[in-house]
């Protein structure tokens, strides 16, 4: 019982590591700059993101580009928009097999193929949140790199946005519940061998009594 509510928690963490991972991947603030200017007025929020750039102004208008061009974007855009991708998709997969093999469902047929079945849910929770881990590491050490550059004016520096700590709680969400998933199976299935290692070794006990009695018999 209590293995099938430590699955369950871990399969509410990783809905909110999908979740979270599609928006930061969707988000357009994976960096945004400020700019005040001389009047208040004027002010504009500058954000970049991995497929449109956005401005929003003090007056409410706000404006959005989508990025069209791959080759001309920097190579980390490039490797985030690949990771974090592949990201979704193994999370989303990772929710759909770890569903068939969660103990409160009557998905996946026995208990070693719900076993099975829980484990490779684990896997795909665990490279998800690498992949997710990757490029919003990357992400953040360019525009820190960025930052405190001199050579780069104050206007063209920007800060990290929220899509950047929504992708570092997603994939941390998404860890944890791969390793939750993952140990929870090794245990049962390490029980399960010990149980039939016993099973196994017992008869044969058995036997060799039986057959010690037989010979004092005769004698």
């Amino acid at each position: 019982m209590a293995s099938a509510s430590l699955q369950f928690f871990a399969f509410i963490l990783a809905l909110f590591g999908v979740f979270g991972d599609i928006t930061a991947t969707l988000l357009p603030n994976w960096k945004v700059n400020a700019d005040v200017g001389s009047n208040i007025i004027t002010a504009i929020t500058q954000m970049q993101g991995l497929w449109m750039d956005c401005t929003w102004y003090s007056t409410g208008m706000f404006s959005c580009t989508l990025k069209y061009s791959v080759l001309s974007l920097p190579i980390y855009i490039q490797a985030a928009r690949t990771t974090m991708v592949l990201s979704c998709m193994l999370s989303a997969f990772g929710i759909c097999i770890s569903t068939v093999g969660m103990k409160c469902t009557k998905l996946g047929g026995d208990t070693d193929s719900k076993s099975h079945a829980c484990f490779a849910g684990g896997v795909c929770f665990i490279l998800a949140g690498i992949f997710g881990l990757v490029p919003t590491s990357w992400y953040t050490r360019e525009i820190i790199s960025n930052f405190l550059d001199q050579a780069i004016p104050e206007s063209s520096k920007h800060e990290p946005g929220g899509a950047v700590y929504t992708g570092f709680i997603s994939a941390g969400f998404l860890l944890i519940a791969g390793v939750i998933f993952c140990t929870s199976c090794f245990k049962k299935q390490q029980g399960a061998w010990i149980y039939s290692s016993k099973q196994h070794h017992f008869p044969s006990t058995e036997h060799e009594s039986n057959a010690g009695y037989n010979l004092q018999d005769y004698v």
